[in-house]
């Protein structure tokens, strides 16, 4: 409060004030839900309007940005890595899903990746360009021949880490001089910004993006996996790596 303002208008100090209500709604016997529902009325009551921080757009690297990237990785002839980049650009997949892929969950036939308990608990598909499916079965019968489990695991069976596949997505991104470090999230905006300016529908986005609003609600009960893995095919042949 400032200084100069009138004693009338000086606040109870808040912990008192938390005091006062607490002997109010004590005898209600709430729980979290209720005291949500409760401020919630009282801020309409009071007509008090939460602020909103605005939104900042993510960072998306340029498709030169990821050539240069990929470029760096190629460099290297580290297999495993090229591999998980790869899935990373093609899939669009969350790292937290990306690390729990099964050697099972990958269906060479469809081009497909079974993604189990995505973000929000959902189960998905989510398709691969043809093109990739020689590496990527490479790599997979690599991985079976060695007894894993997961389709990125160390040499001691041990599925990766998400800080793992962070740090070598970062030393890439340093060894490629790129001016902003790469993440998971990073390669995930721009797959789908990129599908997006090749002019594929956001109805053919969302059955596996793995977004979740009421419009994709509602897409999801019109559209099948199957029209939008098309368009998806259609498109991957003019990806820039």
């Amino acid at each position: 409060m400032s200084a100069v303002e009138p004693l009338a208008w000086r606040r109870t100090p808040a912990k008192r004030k938390a005091r006062q209500l607490a002997t109010t709604l004590r005898q209600e016997r709430p729980d979290y839900v209720y005291l949500k529902e409760v401020f919630r009325q009282l801020r309409a009551e009071l007509g008090i309007v939460v602020p909103r921080t605005p939104k900042r757009l993510p960072y998306v690297p340029t498709e030169e940005e990821v050539r240069r990237y990929y470029d760096t990785v190629w460099k290297t002839r580290k297999p495993g890595d090229l591999v998980l980049i790869k899935t990373l650009l093609y899939t669009g997949v969350r790292v937290s899903e990306l690390v729990d892929i099964r050697l099972v969950d990958v269906d060479f036939d469809r081009c497909q990746i079974r993604i189990n308990k995505g973000k929000g608990g959902k189960d998905r598909v989510v398709p691969f360009p043809s093109a990739f499916k020689e590496t990527l079965a490479l790599h997979h019968d690599r991985l079976r021949q060695r007894g894993a489990s997961y389709l990125f695991e160390s040499s001691w069976k041990k599925p990766y880490s998400d800080r793992g596949v962070r740090r070598l997505l970062e030393r890439y991104a340093t060894a490629a001089g790129l001016p902003q470090p790469i993440s998971p999230h990073r390669l995930r905006h721009f797959l789908l910004t990129w599908l997006k300016t090749q002019g594929v529908d956001d109805a053919l986005i969302q059955p596996y993006s793995g977004h979740a609003s009421r419009q994709s609600l509602e897409i999801y009960s019109r559209l099948a996996i199957a029209d939008a893995q098309a368009a998806y095919a259609d498109t991957m042949g003019r990806f820039p790596v």
